[in-house]
């Protein structure tokens, strides 16, 4: 229960500094090293729409070893006098208020055409996020200068004369406060990465960036496209290209929406096909769309419609060949898009994706235009691309196939649960402790399960008796579900070449999913017959196993004797006598051996399934060798040697034998 009411009261507004200093998140899309990272690209953007309206061709980007930055552009310097349409200082509204600026206007190209600042957040936001920031502006023949701490400014506005010749512009640094990001400590990568792709997409405008290796020493690094992506991809494609890089440019005017305004989009593209090196890069007012948007989509769907009518034009598919998708196109392309337009859509503040629909028609209709042209004015790189496109195609659907295959028989392998029927399977994975206990029916089966240790013991059920392997022709064994389910759960395969087996894997003993294989049945006549088919199968399946130690036989008790609180199990008639002595003349009763899925589960742990108190007979390559011989005399086609056998030995079965 809340100590206090939700009253209203309770409602309150972030003021000032506070909407920022307490929520990074929301204008800089996280409060860790990408929130930070995003602030500083927020005041770099201000210098790039300077230079790229024409005002300054240079920008300079200091990073300092306490984790502050400069900023310096030579631009016509931030407007920071009285307003005297807002009734305010510009300085106020473009460093202490949210939602201020002079980008709010650019359709009608009244100060910037195409900008990366649209909402007028940027600035401020980070002034708010910072631990101090200064800013030092030329323009109007005067030098202005101010300084904030933590979101409120200190000392106002300073103005004071200075040389016309010593040029325009803006120098921001500032230090993002650690009390708002969790880290402020932006590595030198960010920097050279963010810098390099922004002098890819403003051409001819140079970058310099400076970083603060001592007290004294800076390295520099300058970066410069003087055509932009052009010579970007041209860089990226190198002398073994597929094709020569393509340049395509446009200009085009429309509206998201019927009831809205037009605006403007220019759109630049290079291409270039190449086994060397794939990639796709999309720009939006010189920000790198990380998330794509429009462009991704424009791409998509212009290249894959594209290409599937040139290849079907030319009859270059197979009959068995399914259509392109963008997937055999990217393993085998280079694509860099920077376009602009004086609206735009971002998906939020941190712009790494566009969602406008014009400019996604625009590009659409514009990509699938200009690759018409390219293929046919250069029918040999058209036949090229083709050709790739094809290869790249049949390799996708040959691997999927592959990988298709592969998750079958791995799915084989380790996921017994659920596409064997009864089977249960244990929780470890080590080869080494697992057992697996082979149980005579369903009965046995609920039983086992309450006896178990679920951790290391699995139990698959036997549905009464399997086929006798050694009467039986390959042909049939591998058509009885049985036999197959109990081959897929040992995991291990079988010793057996024919073409009956094809669906088998053959034998591997380190494919074997368990350490011990116990097979489990009643302490009866069928009890003991399906313990022998069982062994029969492995004897002719997978001798191997038997070999290696691996076949054991679960023994459970054959009486059960109780004498006041205390129980004693008997496993043969000599061990019963033994018991009988043991007792005396103290009362006792005699229960004779119930079906495995008649006891309880103590007991059933007790006596066969814990480690320590159970009895286990490990079956031999002469046990199961005498064993299979046995069975063929008996119930094999060796009539005569059965007629000589019950002759001989039958006297010592009719104890035993069903006349009833």
């Amino acid at each position: 229960m809340a100590d206090k009411a939700y009253g209203n009261e309770s409602i309150k507004s972030l003021k000032g500094a506070d909407q920022v200093r307490l929520r990074p998140a929301v204008i800089f899309g996280s409060d860790g090293i990408e929130g930070c990272q995003h602030s500083i690209f927020e005041i770099m953007s201000n210098s790039i729409d300077e230079a790229r309206e024409g005002r300054g061709n240079r920008i300079i980007v200091t990073r300092f070893l306490d984790g502050s930055v400069e900023i310096q552009d030579f631009g016509a310097g931030i407007p920071v006098e009285y307003n005297e349409a807002e009734k305010e200082w510009n300085w106020k509204l473009l460093f202490c208020t949210l939602y201020a600026g002079g980008k709010y206007d650019n359709n009608s190209g009244a100060n910037y055409s195409y900008s990366l600042g649209l909402n007028g957040l940027g600035l401020c936001a980070t002034q708010f996020a910072s631990e101090y920031m200064d800013a030092e502006i030329k323009r109007d023949g005067f030098k202005y200068n101010l300084h904030f701490e933590k979101g409120k400014n200190k000392g106002g506005l300073h103005k004071e004369p200075c040389d016309r010749r010593a040029g325009t512009g803006s120098r921001i640094k500032w230090k993002p406060d650690l009390s708002v990001f969790t880290d402020i400590n932006v590595p030198v990568s960010y920097y050279k990465e963010t810098i390099r792709r922004q002098a890819i997409v403003n051409d001819g405008i140079k970058f310099i960036f400076k970083n603060q290796l001592t007290q004294t020493q800076f390295e520099s690094f300058e970066y410069c496209y003087e055509n932009g992506i052009q010579d970007y991809v041209k860089e990226l494609a190198g002398e073994k290209a597929l094709t020569t890089p393509q340049y395509w440019e446009c200009e085009r005017e429309g509206r998201d929406r019927e009831d809205l305004n037009d605006y403007k989009l220019k759109i630049k593209a290079a291409l270039c096909f190449s086994n060397e090196t794939q990639l796709k890069e999309y720009y939006h007012n010189s920000s790198f769309l990380e998330h794509g948007g429009s462009p991704e989509k424009a791409f998509r769907s212009a290249f894959v419609n594209q290409i599937n009518a040139y290849l079907k034009a030319n009859n270059k598919f197979n009959k068995t060949d399914v259509q392109i998708n963008a997937q055999d196109i990217e393993e085998c392309v280079i694509f860099v898009v920077s376009s602009f337009s004086t609206q735009t859509s971002y998906e939020n503040q941190t712009k790494k994706a566009i969602t406008n629909k014009f400019i996604q028609e625009a590009m659409t209709d514009f990509f699938r235009h200009q690759l018409e042209v390219y293929f046919i004015e250069n029918k040999l790189d058209a036949n090229k691309i083709a050709d790739q496109m094809l290869i790249n195609m049949r390799s996708r659907i040959k691997a999927e196939k592959t990988r298709k295959n592969l998750k079958t028989t791995l799915q084989a392998k380790v996921d017994m649960t659920n596409r064997i029927q009864k089977f249960v399977d244990c929780r470890s994975k080590n080869i080494e402790e697992r057992e697996i206990f082979i149980v005579e029916g369903d009965s046995a089966l609920g039983a086992c399960k309450q006896a178990r240790d679920a951790n290391f013991q699995a139990l698959m059920p036997v549905r009464g008796k399997i086929l006798n392997c050694l009467k039986s022709d390959y042909d049939k064994i591998f058509k009885s579900d049985i036999i197959t389910d109990l081959i897929k759960v040992l995991g291990c395969g079988v010793e057996v070449k024919s073409k009956a087996a094809k669906d088998v894997s053959m034998f591997d003993m380190d494919a074997l999913r368990w350490n011990k294989i116990m097979i489990c049945t009643d302490a009866d006549v069928d009890g003991f017959q399906i313990r022998t088919l069982i062994l029969t199968m492995i004897y002719r399946l997978m001798p191997k196993l038997i070999e290696a130690g691996k076949v054991y036989i679960a023994e459970s008790p054959l009486y059960e004797v109780t004498c006041k609180d205390q129980t004693y199990f008997a496993y043969n008639e000599i061990e019963m006598e033994q018991i009988k002595q043991e007792i005396g003349d103290k009362k006792y009763t005699v229960q004779r051996s119930k079906g495995l899925g008649e006891n309880e589960a103590d007991m059933m742990n007790l006596t066969t399934m814990n480690p320590a108190t159970r009895r286990l007979i490990k079956v031999t390559p002469s046990d199961a060798e005498a064993t299979s011989e046995m069975f063929d005399l008996l119930l094999g086609d060796n009539l005569e040697g059965r007629k000589e056998y019950i002759s001989n030995f039958g006297h010592l079965y009719l104890d035993a034998a069903d006349v009833s």
